[in-house]
């Protein structure tokens, strides 16, 4: 069986999990994900640089997973095409920061972890201090505390204007969703709604705290959001644009 799909396959080193197919004319790095639950085979391609996931039954043969593969090329070609190119977090590279453009420019010697610049130059700027090897770390940092401080304000108004009371705020790097509120009433969101314009950050917001009313997503529940932020839908729309673009932000290229 693996002599039948040599051409396009190249199983990993031992112990390793990841597994290369060719598409499109390149040897493209598949994560296998061994899983005892699942009940089938199941090809992933996630929405930030990561490698696509194959998820495989524990029983389940090499020569099924590389037949899977090979019947699942062309699919997998398009998805990788469809995906936005990852803008790595370098020095010169051009990042949105709440919808607006900024340059990263990395200064050594400069005070302060980051510094925004409104205008430099020309354009807006985010100077990065310390070692270049530190310069994704601190950035990144930088930018979730950003998005800590305007979810906080964003979510307080919100409740404010409901009379609730979220029990905590939490920012992840989410990927499935954008946010979450729990039965207990913590409130999550993705830091990378950051790089959104304000609009969106704000929209999502009204969503999660319209949850502390509402743990559904009826006629009624819709209702609230509507009251809390008008233009929920243009927001949604929006999101389901362009929301791939932002996960692909700060991430470097995938393996091959």
């Amino acid at each position: 069986m693996l002599r039948e799909f040599a051409p396009f396959f190249r199983p990993a080193p031992p112990g390793a999990d990841l597994v290369h197919v060719e598409v499109g004319g390149r040897m493209v790095a598949v994560r296998l994900k061994r899983d005892g639950r699942a009940r089938r085979l199941t090809l992933r391609v996630p929405v930030a640089a990561e490698p696509p996931v194959l998820t495989v039954p524990s029983r389940v043969a090499r020569g099924t997973v590389e037949a899977f593969l090979s019947a699942h090329r062309e699919w997998l070609a398009g998805h990788l095409e469809q995906r936005p190119e990852p803008t790595p977090f370098r020095d010169g590279v051009t990042i949105p920061l709440r919808g607006d453009a900024h340059r990263i420019v990395h200064r050594p010697a400069m005070r302060g972890a980051v510094v925004r610049r409104d205008v430099e130059a020309g354009e807006a700027i985010l100077a990065v201090s310390g070692e270049a090897a530190h310069l994704q770390r601190r950035l990144r940092d930088w930018l979730i505390g950003e998005a800590r401080g305007d979810l906080k304000a964003a979510v307080g108004r919100h409740a404010a204007a409901l009379g609730a009371r979220p029990k905590a705020l939490k920012v992840r790097d989410t990927v499935s969703r954008w946010g979450s509120c729990s039965a207990e009433g913590v409130l999550s969101f993705s830091w990378r709604l950051v790089f959104a314009p304000p609009t969106i950050l704000d929209y999502l917001a009204a969503h999660e705290v319209a949850h502390l009313v509402l743990m559904d997503h009826s006629a009624a529940y819709w209702r609230v959001v509507a009251e809390l932020y008008p233009e929920h839908r243009a927001a949604r729309a929006w999101l389901k644009r362009e929301g791939a673009r932002l996960h692909a932000i700060g991430a470097d290229a995938p393996a091959e």
